[in-house]
């Protein structure tokens, strides 16, 4: 039987031809079982009458399913069924009998609703919308992995992914089901389609490193190109996809490393690779141990650990700030950048520019002199080897630091600030100090009881707010959040 233009059923096929086709088949097997060229013994006939036995069973039972004779297979089940000499009559009977026409029916309620007003494309997301559902609700990961028993891919598996719902639908089912053969097999279909921008969110692509690396290059492209909206935006979304295993997150950030060493985008690339650190810490992903051997931390196996103890703990000790220092204090130091870690310079920040924190005297010198030394220092590399190291603006920047320190650390009151201000616009030429200072007060003007307690008609800190504004134009943004968040306060 055949199905009409409209997708309903249309005559019968020649029943006459299926007959004269059986009719030569069974002839021709008769000629075989004369032939002991093709047969050897009567055994292997009985087999192969046991054989077709079992076929026109098998055929049988599937053509007495619902609506079979929809199925993409029909024809091929029907062919067997003959082959094995089956009667045209059953097919007949059982197809007709178990017709219900549920697509006919879909589509005649599609037409109608068409018709009463409703939008077509609104029909059709209706309908694609229950066919999810249905789809989700009783997919079975063990009968999608049959369908390639037979070693062939489906021709209707590209033009499935060919539509985007359909595509959305495979994302939602390879997270369900990852282990699925048939799913990740579509996954990497689509891939080679060059839809990989739409499945950073696919654990299933994380396993299968040619897709990952594809989804990691598109990714990257576009988080370049769109510049720092496009980072802020998408970088949850990107650290969600480097972070769904160490393997993924050692490989994003081997890839992210290696780049960041280009002359060409090479300084947006760090910029990315230290924003997926921070956004994988506030996700309270343990990436520390991670993040230093990818670099060039693991050639300096002392910087490396004390980096790691503090990192992980989120805290800086004298211990480990002194092997630092002895680091960078010797002759040939380490690369500068070891120390750069934002992480580690915000740590640095908080020792330094809180008054709530009280460093023991004995060393605020070396944290002084490594915040100074990773802000300050310029070093030039070349195939390895350290060409230029500028330490010239050190000692200037150590002695700026310290006096602004040791002003924050007294916690002085606004008439005594006040006196200070030359010393502290002078300092503030510094970029590391202007965001010290920033921290500062920050932390000093969002307390509850500031503005109770100041009596200056304009209070010194906010005076200090308009200087870093002035000094460094990078800072614009975070001086706007702060402003509006304490005049919205009640």
């Amino acid at each position: 039987m055949e199905r009409d233009g409209k997708g309903g059923i249309g005559r019968n096929r020649s029943w006459d031809e299926d007959s004269e086709h059986e009719t030569e088949y069974m002839e021709h097997d008769e000629e075989d079982d004369d032939d002991d060229e093709y047969n050897d013994d009567d055994d292997e006939n009985d087999d192969e009458e046991v054989n077709y036995d079992a076929v026109r069973t098998e055929c049988l039972s599937l053509l007495s399913q619902r609506d079979f004779i929809m199925e993409p297979i029909v024809l091929h089940v029907l062919k067997r069924y003959f082959q094995a000499g089956g009667a045209p009559e059953s097919v007949i009977q059982l197809l007709s009998d178990n017709y219900t026409a549920v697509a006919q029916t879909v589509n005649l309620l599609a037409e109608w609703l068409i018709q009463t007003g409703v939008g077509a494309t609104e029909v059709q997301d209706m309908v694609e919308n229950h066919f999810q559902q249905l789809i989700i609700k009783n997919f079975d990961p063990k009968k999608a992995d049959s369908i390639f028993s037979e070693g062939e891919t489906p021709s209707w598996l590209d033009g499935m992914i060919a539509h985007p719902t359909w595509r959305r639908l495979i994302y939602k089912l390879s997270e369900e089901y990852p282990e699925c053969v048939m799913l990740n097999f579509t996954v990497k279909l689509i891939s080679d389609a060059g839809y990989q921008g739409e499945i950073t969110n696919v654990s299933t692509a994380c396993h299968q490193i040619d897709v990952f690396s594809r989804v990691l290059r598109t990714s990257l492209k576009n988080v370049v190109e769109g510049g720092e909206n496009s980072i802020i935006s998408n970088i949850d979304e990107f650290t969600s996809m480097v972070c769904h295993g160490e393997h993924t997150y050692i490989y994003a950030m081997a890839v992210m490393e290696r780049l960041s060493r280009q002359d060409y985008g090479g300084s947006v690339m760090r910029r990315i690779s230290q924003e997926v650190q921070n956004s994988a810490r506030n996700k309270q992903y343990n990436v520390t141990q991670l993040s230093q051997i990818v670099g060039k931390t693991a050639a300096h196996p002392r910087v490396l650990q004390a980096l790691v103890a503090m990192l992980s703990k989120g805290d800086l000790n004298p211990a480990d700030i002194s092997v630092l220092h002895k680091q960078y204090t010797s002759q040939d130091p380490p690369p500068v950048e070891l120390i750069r870690d934002p992480y580690l310079l915000d740590l640095f920040m908080k020792s330094l520019f809180d008054s709530d924190c009280k460093i023991n005297p004995d060393y605020k010198e070396k944290y002084i002199y490594l915040l100074s030394y990773a802000c300050s220092v310029h070093e030039t590399w070349k195939k390895g080897e350290r060409k230029i190291l500028n330490k010239d603006e050190v000692k200037v920047l150590s002695q700026a630091v310290d006096k602004v320190h040791n002003m924050i650390d007294n916690d002085k009151g606004g008439f005594e600030i006040a006196a200070e201000i030359p010393t502290l616009y002078n300092c503030l030429r510094f970029p590391v100090i202007g965001m010290g200072v920033l921290y500062w007060v920050n932390k000093t003007v969002t307390n509850e009881r500031y503005f109770e307690l100041n009596t200056n008609h304009t209070p010194i800190h906010l005076v200090l707010l308009d200087e870093v504004v002035n000094c460094h134009s990078t800072q614009h943004g975070t001086v706007m959040k702060l402003l509006i968040r304490l005049f919205e306060s009640p």
